[in-house]
């Protein structure tokens, strides 16, 4: 990977539905040549998808969270998160805790039933998200 890869890869993680033909402008490069490279950065497994990034108030969940669990059953919680529409994204993680779980949910209510849920799996330490200085997704 060059540096033209990585200006590439930068481009299309601000805006993945930049045309080829801007890319190229952009990078001083055709658009073909843009295309094969973006097309060898897939195949490489660089780039893994597309995707769009929703805005979490606009689809009525306000409220974000983030749930460190020491769970006694893994493979029960795992499954869990899975199926639950509160959950945006778990990791299982080193330390005191073995989860850290990404909830986006309506209200403090439903954050604090969604708690009393995760309560069964095991032990839990929840921080409110107040603001968010930085977000590489935005």
């Amino acid at each position: 990977m060059d540096q033209i890869d990585l200006q590439i890869l930068e481009l299309l993680k601000h805006n993945a539905r930049i045309s080829f033909s801007e890319l190229g402008r952009k990078v001083n490069m055709t658009q073909p040549a843009v295309s094969e490279r973006v097309k060898r950065l897939e195949e490489k497994g660089v780039i893994t998808g597309y995707r769009a990034v929703l805005s979490p108030d606009k689809m009525g969940k306000g409220v974000t969270a983030f749930i460190l669990i020491q769970a006694s059953h893994c493979d029960r919680l795992t499954a869990f998160a899975k199926q639950s529409q509160e959950v945006a994204e778990i990791y299982q993680v080193s330390g005191l805790y073995n989860f850290l779980m990404k909830i986006e949910t309506a209200s403090m209510k439903s954050l604090e039933t969604f708690i009393y849920q995760c309560s069964e799996y095991g032990h839990t330490t929840t921080m409110t998200v107040l603001s968010i200085p930085l977000d590489q997704q935005a």
